[in-house]
Parts: structure tokens; sequence; C-alpha cells
């Protein structure tokens, strides 16, 4: 029997694990899959959760049912390489093909205090804490520290959801920078609309207990600090001697397989991925394809035939601006622009397809291979 373990069930594990069950059935194979919670956490929607919306509880088991893919509720703790296991809750699963979807979080190490008083979105009960200050102070003072995606949609959400509030966007460069002018002179009327205070070409160097203080000094008070600004691999896979990168990254070829480990898979944010145009950076968009790939290319291998190159490219960056209005900027493979965006109704509808997409894309694939190109336009 051939072991498949999946380590991590976000978007890009849970792929992975349901398409490689369904690819391999017919096959000597056991496919079992990894994670620390039986909660399915979207991470497309903890902006949502961060002001307290009640999402949908989705379950693990739930959306494996009919797979045949064995689920250990764990965290996993360590990789022995050599011996080809994996520890795990008091448990050792062996493993002959090891695929690792660990993923990353926000990176609160790098910046002195943001890890003991920032609040972060990496999991359900993080972002759940900072609704919890929300409601119980809901004109408090919220500095968003990062102007990327993730930063402007929590900021504007934060601030439609509780308009008594002061939301602060701290940003080293201006929000939406890979986007054309026009769709960020949408967003930036978005962010005036609903009263986001946006402070660009500013550096935090550290959060303390109520504020923040930049380079230079300047100390901005904050009733709640929100961080979204870089991100950091788990320490699992150097820890076990693979190749990784400077972000703790696994060094992967074409092929997503790890340069050092060949029976190691690397897939999402976990993996340092190389295209044409250059590195993939870390998003369901991109996760949700190398976890498809990634399950492709194991059956193959398994059928006697060889693993393909992953090729991707990027085809836009939607972004929630509030649940009343959203942008979506078009782009080339690379990420950067192209002329065409939407705004407006027409954005947040497109939006919400594509933040509910990874769940029917999971659906289908229980029951038959969803096309590569269909899944490469989810997240």
């Amino acid at each position: 029997m051939h072991r498949i373990v999946v380590l991590g069930a976000g978007y890009t594990g849970m792929i992975a694990a349901i398409r490689v069950a369904r690819r391999t059935r017919r096959r000597d194979t056991q496919v079992t899959l990894v994670n620390p919670s039986d909660r399915f956490t979207e991470r497309l929607r903890m902006h949502q959760t961060a002001t307290g919306q009640t999402l949908t509880d989705r379950r693990i088991p739930d959306l494996l049912r009919g797979t045949g893919v064995e689920f250990v509720r764990a965290r996993a703790e360590r990789i022995d390489t050599v011996r080809r296991e994996v520890s795990a809750g008091g448990r050792t699963i062996g493993y002959d093909t090891l695929v690792y979807a660990i993923g990353s979080v926000a990176d609160t190490v790098t910046v002195e205090g943001a890890q003991a008083y920032a609040y972060t979105l990496n999991t359900v009960e993080t972002a759940g804490r900072l609704a919890n200050v929300l409601a119980g102070r809901p004109d408090a003072v919220v500095a968003v520290v990062g102007g990327g995606l993730t930063g402007v949609e929590a900021a504007t959400e934060i601030a439609e959801r509780h308009p008594a509030a002061r939301v602060v966007l701290l940003s080293r460069a201006a929000p939406g920078p890979l986007m054309s002018a026009r769709a960020r002179a949408h967003l930036d009327r978005a962010l005036t609309r609903l009263r986001v205070e946006v402070r660009a070409g500013v550096d935090v160097v550290a959060v303390r207990p109520g504020a923040v203080e930049l380079a230079g000094g300047e100390v901005v008070a904050a009733d709640a600090t929100l961080w979204t600004t870089g991100f950091t691999a788990s320490p699992l896979a150097a820890e076990a001697g693979l190749t990784v990168d400077e972000h703790g990254r696994i060094v992967v070829d074409a092929t997503l397989r790890s340069v050092s480990h060949p029976d190691v898979v690397a897939i999402g944010d976990a993996a340092a991925i190389r295209q044409p145009w250059g590195t993939v950076h870390g998003t369901c968009q991109s996760g949700i394809p190398s976890g498809a790939h990634a399950a492709d290319s194991i059956a193959r291998v398994l059928a006697g035939k060889a693993a393909k190159p992953f090729r991707f490219g990027y085809i836009h960056q939607p972004v929630s601006l509030g649940r009343k209005d959203a942008v979506i900027q078009f782009t080339h493979a690379d990420d950067t622009p192209r002329r065409w965006f939407l705004s407006g109704r027409a954005a947040v509808i497109y939006k919400e397809l594509v933040t509910s997409s990874p769940l029917p894309s999971y659906r289908m694939s229980r029951r038959f291979t969803v096309p590569a190109a269909f899944l490469s336009s989810r997240g």
C-alpha cells in the first residue's frame, strides 16, 4: 500500500487530499489528512469573522465524507524524513509520499510587541478575539497594520460594521499598489467614504499596549491593533532538514517536489514556487491549483508516468470593501494589472462567487475529477 499523508487542511491541502483520493481510488493507496482542528477555516472570510459576523460552521469530516480519506485531528509536531514518519498528537504516521500544505501566518515575530499585543486573522479564534473587543467597544480606535489586500478588506469591513470606530490604516505603500490607476481610485474613494484614515509611507517599528510606534518615534494611539503585514511559514520543514527559503517555505522543483527530499510535495503558501515570470505569492488563487497539480502528479507517478511541470498565472485581485462594495482588478499572469476592472455591485457579486467557490469545488471533486483549468479560477 502506498501511504499518502497530507499535512494541513486549508484550501490547498483539502483539494489535494480529495483529488488524490479520487485519482488513486483504483490503486492500493491510503490517503490521510492531518490538521489541528476539525473545523474548516475559510481564510477568505477572516475579515468578516473579525467583525463578529456569523459564518457557517463547516467541519472537515463532512467535507471528506465519501472520499475514503482518513482524517486525523492533530498538530504535526515533527517530520522524520529518514524513517518517513510524522509525529502528530502522540501518534506516529508513516508515509511514502508527504504533501506539505501547512501554509503561512502573519509575521508577528519580526516587529517588537506584535506577537504580544496585536490581533491577527490567522485563525477563527484570533479573529474572534478582535470581534469581541469591537463588540464591547464599538467606538474603539483600531490600527490596521498593512495596506495589502488583507489589510484593506479588514479596515473597510471594520469601518462599515462599526461606524463609530476610528479605523487607521498604516502602510509602507499606498493601498492597492498593484492595481491600475482607475481601480485604485475606486478603492481610495471607498476608504474615504467609510472614513478609514490612511497613513501611507509609514513604518511600524513596535506595538505597545494601547498604541503603535512608527519609525521616527511617532506614537499612534490604538485600542486594538490588527497585524496583516508580512508572512512566515511553519518551522516544521526547516527543522526536518528540508531545503527552505528565507521565509521558511520549501524550495521545490518544477513539479512541486522538494529539491532535497523528492518524496515530499509542497503546495500553497508552504512552497517557494517559481514560474517563468517570478515567484508565486501565497493566495487561495494559486494554492488550489497547486494542490490539484500535486494530486495529479502523485497519481501520474503511481501509474508509472512522469510528473508534469506546474504552470500557473494570476487572473485577478478580488477585494471586498465592506459588504456593499468591492473592486476586482484583472491581471496578467504575473499579477500586474490589466486595464479592466469591476467595481460596485457587479464586483460584490463577483467577489462572493470567488470567495464561496472552493466549497463547491470540493463537493464536485468527491464525485469526479474536476478539470484543472476550472480550479485555476478559484480563490
